[in-house]
């Protein structure tokens, strides 16, 4: 399930993160979302880490990451 537009739900703050992309309304960085899929995490288990983002996130940062 890759959401058709990521950057809907990514958004870069400088003030936010340092720059970093993260998941719109929230301080989740892609960084993290990616180091737990390297990690062999599933996005349902993420979710449960980081219970302000949604699976539908999880997807939207791999569709992002892969540009």
């Amino acid at each position: 399930m890759i959401h058709p537009n990521p950057h809907q739900r990514i958004v870069r703050d400088p003030k936010c993160c340092g720059g970093q992309p993260v998941i719109r309304g929230t301080r989740v960085t892609l960084r993290a979302i990616l180091a737990s899929l390297v990690e062999g995490d599933r996005p349902e288990e993420i979710v449960q880490a980081f219970p302000s983002i949604r699976v539908e996130d999880v997807y939207a940062a791999i569709a992002f990451a892969e540009g």
